[in-house]
């Protein structure tokens, strides 16, 4: 059994926890108090310094040493837009510009085509105030991203045209803590 294979699917929350929380809380604004990050236990065969997502649960996990992990909740891709695999973090950005794929103006041109030349980073945009962007080895830029939001309404539901989304201020936190190159595994749905 390859190492995915273990942790895809139910598995994968057997080996992070229920997600209830032994721990301290992130200072965010606007977001549910059980929606705050959360440091937690995790199985010990789970290597430090890498993200998972684990999409059924619209959870996010930065894991640490000592079989410990922050978890975010997260909003991901809707149906038929969300891509697991595993990744890496090629580029980090503040206050990203964004452009929508091909795909998303050709999908929705009335909510897109107005941005097919790209918008400049700030409060405004949907890349929010912090983005860790998706590699893969060969392939490059997924144009997949981890990023953050103004919308606090969209955390743990599966709207993105592909991404995984925590506010603004998480998605800062965990920005401060991933470095490039780290590891990224957006684990399969399930449901």
């Amino acid at each position: 059994m390859k190492r995915r294979d273990l942790i895809a699917g139910g598995t994968a929350l057997a080996l992070f926890g229920s997600g209830q929380a032994m721990a301290q809380a992130v200072a965010t604004s606007s977001i549910r108090p059980d929606f705050l990050p959360v440091e937690v236990p995790i199985r010990p065969e789970i290597a430090p310094g890498e993200i998972h997502v684990l999409p059924d649960s619209f959870m996010l996990f930065w894991t640490l040493p000592g079989a410990r992990a922050m978890r975010y909740m997260v909003g991901v891709g809707r149906p038929g837009l969300y891509e697991s695999g595993e990744f890496y973090v090629g580029a980090k950005k503040e206050w990203p510009s964004w452009t929508p794929t091909p795909d998303m103006i050709e999908r929705n041109p009335a909510a897109y085509k107005q941005y097919e030349d790209g918008m400049p980073g700030g409060p405004d945009n949907p890349l929010g105030a912090r983005a860790l962007y998706l590699f893969e080895p060969g392939r490059g830029d997924t144009y997949l991203r981890i990023h953050g939001t103004n919308a606090p309404s969209t955390i743990a539901t599966a709207v993105s045209n592909g991404c995984a989304r925590l506010v603004n201020d998480q998605a800062i936190d965990l920005y401060n803590r991933v470095p490039l190159k780290a590891r990224v595994v957006l684990h399969p749905k399930t449901i």
